[in-house]
C-alpha cells in the first residue's frame, strides 16, 4: 500500500482558531504534567510499605515520554501520514514477535518482549499504529452510504481486525476493548451513513446475546458439577464456540454473578472488593499519602495497586477531591482534543486528533468503571497515572502529535 494513496485534503476554510498568535497549545501539556504528578505521588504512597521504587521507573519512563512529545510537537504530523503504512507494518512484526523466542509469557499471556534488555509491550504500538493507518487511509476517502464506501470499508476492516486479532490471542482482552470504540468514531467523523452505525448496534446486540448465552452455560456447567472456578483448569474452553479463556469467562461471571463464581469473595471477586473498598473508605479528603490500608496491607494486591487499580489507591488516599481531579484532568485533554481536531489544517490530522482523544476516553472510562465496580476486570491501565512504560511513552507521542496537529493548524499567520 503505497503511501502515495493518502490524501492531506485541507480541511474547509470556516474552521477558524480562537487565538490564531498563539503556536503552542498549552492546556495538553499542563494536564499531561499534573496527571503523571498525580501517578507518581500515588504509586510512591502504594509501595511505601514495601519501599518499592516503581515510582522511580515511571519518573524515568515519563521524562523519555516528554522527549518524545516534544520531537513529535516540533515535526510536521504528515510525516506520519505519508509512514503509516510502515508504522503499522512494523506494529504487526512486532505482535507477532511475542510467539518468538522474544516473547514472555506471563500469568498465562504474552504480553511481553525483550529487546536489549528492555521490555516493550507491543500492544501498546500497535494501538497508535492502527490509529494512525486508519486516519490515514480515511483522510484520503469519501464515505458515504454504505453501499457506494463498501470497498473502503472492506480495507478500513482488514487493517482494524488484524492487530486486533494478534492482541485478542495474546489474550488481552483489556486492550482489544480499546480498538473497537476509536474505530467506530473515525467513521462517525468520517461522515459515513446512519445505516452502518445501526446495523453495527444491531450486530453489538447479537454479540452480546451470544456472549450472554455461552456465560450462562458456563454458569450452568459450575453449578450442575458443584466445580470453583479454580478447579477445572480450562474444562469448559474446550466445549465452547466461543474463542474465550475460562478465566475471562471468571471475571465476567464474577461482575454479573459473583455470588456463583466466588461466594466468599476471596477468589476472583477479591480484587474488586478490595478496591471498592478503597474507594469507599477515602472520604471528601482522603486518608493521606501512605495512609491507605488496602494497598499499604497488601489487600489490595501490590501486583496491580500500581497500574489497573490505581484509581483505587488514589481515591482512598486522595478522596473525593483527589480522584475528581485526576478525572477533571483526564476529561479535560479528552476534550482539548477534539477541540485542536476541529482546528486541524487537513483530514488527516482531524481524524487522529479524534482518535487520540477517544483513546484517552476509552482507557478512563474502562479503568474508572473496573475499579467502582461498573465493568469486568480487564488489564485497563489509566492514561499518565498507571504503572508501565510502553503506554506512558505512547500516550506522550500521541500528545505530541495532538500538539503538531495545533501548531500547524489551519490559517495560522
Amino acid at each position: 500500500m503505497s503511501s502515495g494513496q493518502y490524501s492531506s485534503t485541507p480541511l474547509p476554510r470556516h474552521h477558524l482558531p480562537l487565538d490564531r498568535s498563539r503556536r503552542w497549545d498549552p492546556v495538553g501539556p499542563l494536564c499531561m504534567l499534573f496527571l503523571a504528578f498525580l501517578g507518581i505521588s500515588a504509586i510512591h504512597s502504594a509501595q511505601i510499605a514495601t519501599h518499592g521504587n516503581q515510582w522511580r521507573g515511571q519518573l524515568v519512563w515519563f521524562s523519555v515520554g516528554t522527549a518524545f512529545y516534544l520531537i513529535c510537537a516540533r515535526i510536521d504530523y504528515r510525516f506520519f501520514l505519508r509512514q503509516a503504512h510502515w508504522i503499522y507494518f512494523g506494529s504487526i512484526f512486532l505482535l507477532l514477535c511475542l510467539w518468538t523466542p522474544l516473547g514472555i509469557r506471563r500469568y498465562g499471556a504474552l504480553r511481553w518482549i525483550r529487546i536489549f534488555g528492555f521490555q516493550l509491550q507491543p500492544a501498546e504500538i500497535a494501538k497508535m499504529a492502527t490509529m494512525v493507518m486508519v486516519s490515514a487511509l480515511l483522510s484520503g476517502t469519501r464515505m458515504g452510504k454504505m453501499g457506494e464506501s463498501k470497498w473502503d470499508l472492506g480495507k478500513i476492516f482488514c487493517i482494524f481486525f488484524v492487530p486486533w486479532l494478534l492482541i485478542f490471542l495474546q489474550p488481552d482482552l483489556g486492550s482489544a476493548l480499546i480498538l473497537p470504540p476509536i474505530l467506530l468514531a473515525l467513521l462517525y467523523v468520517s461522515e459515513l451513513s446512519g445505516r452502518f452505525f445501526l446495523t453495527v448496534a444491531w450486530l453489538g446486540f447479537f454479540l452480546l446475546a451470544i456472549l450472554a448465552w455461552d456465560i450462562s452455560r458456563y454458569r450452568n456447567f459450575l453449578v450442575e458439577n458443584d466445580l470453583r472456578p479454580d478447579q477445572h483448569a480450562g474444562l469448559y474452553q474446550t466445549h465452547s464456540p466461543l474463542p474465550l479463556r475460562d478465566y475471562q469467562r471468571n471475571r465476567i461471571l464474577g461482575f454479573v454473578a459473583p455470588e456463583v463464581v466466588d461466594p466468599g469473595g476471596t477468589g476472583i471477586g477479591w480484587n474488586l472488593r478490595q478496591s471498592l473498598i478503597a474507594v469507599g473508605s477515602g472520604g471528601l479528603l482522603g486518608k493521606g499519602s501512605g495512609e491507605g490500608e488496602q494497598a499499604q496491607l497488601g489487600y489490595l494486591p501490590r501486583s496491580v495497586a500500581t497500574n489497573d487499580f490505581l484509581f483505587s489507591v488514589l481515591a482512598e488516599e486522595k478522596g473525593v477531591l483527589g480522584s475528581m481531579a485526576a478525572l477533571i484532568l483526564l476529561i479535560t485533554l479528552a476534550s482539548n482534543n477534539l477541540h485542536i481536531a476541529g482546528l486541524a489544517h487537513c483530514r488527516f490530522g482531524r481524524h487522529l486528533a479524534v482518535a487520540v482523544a477517544i483513546f484517552l476516553a476509552a482507557h478512563t472510562a474502562i479503568n474508572v468503571g473496573m475499579a467502582i465496580g461498573f465493568m469486568p476486570i480487564t488489564g485497563v491501565p489509566l492514561p499518565f497515572l498507571s504503572h508501565g512504560g510502553s503506554f506512558l511513552i505512547v500516550c506522550c507521542i500521541l500528545q505530541g502529535i495532538v500538539q503538531s496537529i495545533y501548531h500547524r493548524r489551519q490559517n495560522l499567520h
